[in-house]
């Protein structure tokens, strides 16, 4: 996203009232208004960089107790969770959930792993991981001078990782149909 793009006008109290899934009719926000309101949140650069390292960071240490959680025939609550979340990206968009399900499935590997040396380990794998990637977050609304999208829109914390993704297809010179939506609708 540039860097001058101004927020939508008065998103926050206007998405407030309504499901963060939904539109005032009942459909499922599409993409370009999800996204719109979460770069609303991230318009400086160095939020953003913060972001890659803090937002993959959470989900790794969410992820490890998360595999702890058997639900039976090699199922856990860490597979559930992330096909709920992916599955919801592929409403969205395709190629990004297609590509954001390679970066979580990086990320659930990793943190199979964690779970797998120990609760005592795999704790401390996750707390440090869970702070550290909210710090991270938090320094970099500092620079944006400007709170999280979550805190006036909880749901926003599950729009991070495609938002990351998108990103960079931006920076690769692709969805470029998307990223000038987003924009026509962050500056309207």
């Amino acid at each position: 996203m540039n860097a001058n793009l101004e927020p939508e006008p008065n998103a926050p109290s206007a998405r407030r009232k309504m499901s963060s899934l939904q539109q005032p009719g009942g459909g499922v926000k599409t993409l370009e208004e999800q996204m719109a309101v979460y770069a609303a949140y991230h318009r400086n650069r160095w939020n953003r960089l913060t972001h890659f390292i803090g937002v993959p960071a959470i989900i790794f240490a969410i992820l490890i107790p998360m595999n702890w959680v058997s639900l039976g025939e090699g199922v856990t609550l860490a597979h559930v969770f992330l096909g709920a979340v992916l599955a919801y990206y592929f409403l969205l968009d395709v190629p990004l959930a297609l590509a954001t399900a390679v970066a979580t499935g990086a990320l659930f590997y990793a943190a199979k792993l964690a779970a797998g040396t120990g609760i005592a380990s795999g704790w401390t794998w996750s707390g440090v991981f869970f702070v550290g990637g909210w710090i991270f977050q938090l320094v970099g609304h500092v620079f944006e001078g400007r709170k999280p999208a979550l805190a006036d829109n909880l749901f926003q914390i599950f729009i991070a990782p495609v938002f990351l993704v998108a990103e960079l297809f931006f920076a690769l010179g692709l969805k470029r149909d998307v990223l000038k939506k987003i924009e026509a609708r962050m500056a309207g």
